[in-house]
């Protein structure tokens, strides 16, 4: 059963799982996308195939709010937004990381390259071929239970971009074992839960701002959560 957080006619918002995939791979798995459709499809009764666009994807592990597209004409713009318009679109996240970093704020600048072999990010300080530019700003909001966590407003869209940004500056995620966390989390996620988005509606051109709250029985994101509910 997938948590709608908001719909109209152009767009609808979930809260992912971590479970969840949010497109087709490899693993034959039912989809989010899948999911979303099946729920529009008994809501409103409509015959044959449901539109639905993807604009922007969370990794497996990860948590939290993702929006699809209901028409066309909203993925055209939407996908614009998405294309680092930063001052169009504004994603924060909430990650729980191991180590406590040395500065509570700092602005992170960095060089990613995307290794496909084994699905993961490399990350360098200067520009180098096939490299590309990430950037993300975080802030320390809480601590607990010998864990931190980070407010994380993502700038650019790299492929695992806050996972090797953090690690880099010894902050692995929670249960992220593929960038420097020692151990794994139950569920077999990672502490990485998008929180929020704020965009320009595609069609009404109003700001949308739209929450998720962390969807899991983990009891270390239940006082954080507890702790920032304003946030």
């Amino acid at each position: 059963m997938i948590e709608v957080l908001y719909e109209d006619n152009h767009i609808i918002a979930v809260n992912k799982k971590v479970s969840d995939i949010v497109q087709g791979d490899k693993t034959g798995d039912i989809t989010l996308a899948d999911e979303t459709k099946a729920y529009i499809k008994k809501k409103y009764n409509k015959p044959g195939d449901v539109y639905l666009g993807i604009p922007h994807r969370l990794d497996r592990p990860v948590s939290g709010v993702i929006v699809f597209a209901r028409t066309s004409k909203a993925l055209t713009r939407l996908n614009m937004m998405f294309q680092d318009h930063e001052d169009m679109i504004v994603k924060t996240y909430w990650a729980i990381v191991c180590k406590l970093p040395e500065k509570d704020h700092e602005v992170l600048i960095d060089f990613v390259v995307k290794d496909d072999k084994v699905n993961k990010s490399h990350i360098y300080n200067s520009a180098k071929k096939g490299a590309k530019m990430a950037k993300l700003e975080y802030t320390l909001i809480g601590s607990a239970q010998r864990y931190y966590l980070l407010k994380v407003r993502l700038f650019t869209g790299r492929h695992h971009q806050i996972r090797c940004q953090l690690a880099k500056i010894g902050c692995s995620i929670k249960g992220d074992i593929k960038y420097g966390a020692p151990s794994p989390n139950q569920d077999g996620g990672i502490s990485l839960h998008a929180r929020s988005i704020s965009f320009v509606h595609p069609v009404s051109q109003k700001r949308l701002t739209i929450i998720a709250e962390p969807n899991t029985k983990d009891n270390l994101w239940k006082i954080f959560s507890e702790q920032n509910k304003s946030l």
